[in-house]
């Protein structure tokens, strides 16, 4: 079968997205053969607390004012509708019965490398599909538990997080340059994070 797209999956609880996760998609389809990316919003990490998230489609609905009218992006919400919590594997086996065409490439920061070893059916994971790294400050790429096979990226190190965009807000800071400037908007008028 003729493969038509490749996507990258980036996926995160973006709570809240923010600049440097656009800097990052802008880079991977500007400087990878991905020609499409989606921001596959996370309704539950199962390594993270889930007590600091925003509900679901607060978080999808600033991820679609985030990309805005740009085609090379979509904002996805396919997890919401599987079984919680989420596993890549299993959202990965959903989308290629879904959309056989497109091939898809995992997007992950090196901070996630160094939890790969704890994923579901991990082995699977990286036998099938390629994996994209990018540099993330204070994390290397080499003495990985899981000998996994992937392509890091030159991607520009960001050290925005969104830890620290959400603490910010609560301490009154104005970082309204820290965010794409209709979600910075946005969470002022919706009272988000305070």
């Amino acid at each position: 079968m003729q493969l038509s797209n490749i996507t990258g999956l980036f996926f995160g609880s973006f709570n809240p997205i923010h600049i440097g996760h656009m800097a990052l998609a802008n880079y991977m389809v500007t400087y990878t053969n991905i020609q499409d990316l989606w921001f596959v919003v996370s309704p539950q990490n199962p390594l993270k607390q889930k007590h600091t998230l925003l509900p679901d489609y607060q978080r999808l609905e600033m991820v679609n004012i985030a990309i805005e009218d740009d085609i090379r992006f979509r904002a996805s919400d396919i997890e919401f509708h599987l079984p919680k919590p989420s596993y890549t594997i299993d959202t990965l086996a959903y989308l290629e019965e879904k959309y056989p065409k497109r091939k898809f490439i995992i997007i992950m920061g090196a901070d996630t490398l160094h939890t790969l070893h704890k994923w579901k059916n991990i082995d699977v994971l990286i036998d099938k599909f390629e994996i994209l790294v990018y540099p993330r400050p204070g994390y290397s790429t080499e003495d990985i538990r899981l000998k996994a096979k992937y392509t890091l990226t030159e991607a520009p190190k960001i050290e925005i997080s969104a830890t620290f965009i959400r603490k910010a807000i609560k301490e009154g800071k104005d970082i309204r340059h820290f965010l794409p400037h209709r979600v910075y908007e946005h969470i002022q008028t919706m009272g988000f994070y305070c």
